[in-house]
């Protein structure tokens, strides 16, 4: 395939700090512990590192603030802004100078300082079109339309539909609880998920990931040298970048699915030379900013059959014993979304699942591991999905 940088380059090292109320810590101090730890993890010193890709929305305006953090002064940093996808394309153009031999060691890492912010995440698109999101309304509000419409094409009742979406949280809450670097760390029944206070019906509390910070890292090189830093990296087998709007300007968009995510699993798939997802992905981390954008993305990645996702659901399907774990960490349900880290803090999950170093939620055999962003609203997304291996 033209282009592909399937088996090209490999991850040595990955560093995460924990996500949440980091009320004690800056962005450098995120910056920093993320960076180390990933350093450690390759064996490598800071000196080693050649260029840095720098994601981040809310944290400067140019690499200054990563350069001073880790000293890191007149090397190339290239600051890099994709919505929700921000942490995820740093890693991609990382990739892409390794594969082209720009250079040898290269730094992707992302962070987001949202609780000093006042950030609330439910902010209003206030009538910016190319936000990708409906003029004058909020996330939850575009999500919460993509539920009903899901729930009244399907032939499902609120409360079948409900139900469905509360399922999905109650899972990933389940694999917070695992999780030591976790925003949420305990269990919720469905029974609370479905008494919660109503955010933008059918959305309750506990169907919205909330506002933390965090930062997350990886270091990467090409991968015929990945082995003289450590025994097992992790291959990198397709990064595809979608971006459509068509759902802006069209009357016909139906919201019961995001024609972005399908076609950049299309695109990652045969890069990945993957021909039956359901089957052949381990496990995947998607961007589950809401439960029904989970759900839908299940369908959108062909993880399910159309319509059909809430027999999966409803199976286990999607459990950490279940035949594809979803959310092995917890996803943005427990993480949280500190938006420049987010894609990064995925990919550090299925680094360490493909290492066997995923403690209590270590899913056997996990095959190939998957990564979903999902930047905008249904109508109009950036979307990444990455594939990783051995």
């Amino acid at each position: 395939m033209a282009g592909s940088i399937k088996d090209r380059v490999a991850i040595v090292g990955m560093g995460c700090t924990k996500f949440g109320e980091n009320w004690e810590m800056s962005a450098d101090d995120m910056l920093v512990e993320a960076a180390y730890e990933a350093y450690e993890d390759a064996g490598i010193e800071p000196k080693d590192i050649e260029a840095v890709w720098y994601g981040t929305c809310w944290s400067g305006e140019t690499g200054g603030p990563l350069a001073g953090a880790l000293k890191l002064q007149y090397r190339p940093i290239t600051r890099v802004e994709n919505a929700c996808a921000t942490a995820s394309d740093a890693l991609r153009n990382a990739a892409y100078a390794v594969a082209a031999g720009v250079c040898d060691i290269a730094l992707a890492i992302g962070v987001e300082k949202l609780k000093d912010s006042g950030f609330s995440g439910l902010g209003s698109a206030g009538g910016i079109m190319t936000s990708g999101v409906r003029p004058n309304t909020t996330a939850p509000g575009n999500f919460a339309m993509m539920a009903t419409k899901y729930f009244s094409r399907y032939g499902l009742s609120p409360d079948e539909g409900k139900r469905m979406i509360g399922m999905v949280s109650v899972k990933s809450h389940h694999n917070g609880t695992l999780n030591p670097r976790a925003h949420f760390q305990r269990e919720v029944s469905l029974d609370t998920v479905l008494k919660a206070p109503i955010i933008a019906w059918p959305l309750g509390l506990f169907d919205c990931c909330g506002v933390s910070d965090g930062s997350a890292a990886a270091i990467l090189v090409r991968a015929e040298d990945a082995k003289k830093f450590r025994p097992d990296p992790v291959r990198i087998k397709a990064l595809r970048m979608s971006v459509g709007n068509e759902g802006l300007i069209r009357s016909d968009y139906d919201f019961t699915h995001v024609e972005s995510t399908y076609q950049a699993g299309l695109r990652a798939y045969e890069e990945a030379e993957v021909k039956n997802p359901r089957e052949e992905i381990g496990m995947a981390e998607v961007h589950d900013c809401f439960s029904i954008t989970e759900a839908v993305t299940m369908e959108d990645l062909q993880f399910s059959p159309r319509g059909k996702v809430k027999e999966d659901i409803e199976s286990g399907f999607f459990n950490l014993d279940g035949g594809l774990p979803v959310q092995p960490d917890g996803g943005l349900k427990c993480f949280g979304h500190p938006i420049g880290a987010s894609g990064l803090r995925m990919i550090y999950e299925m680094y360490k699942q493909l290492q066997g170093k995923a403690g209590p939620r270590q899913i056997k055999n996990p095959k190939l591991g998957l990564t979903h962003n999902l930047g905008g609203g249904p109508p109009a997304c950036t979307i990444f999905v990455g594939i990783f291996g051995e």
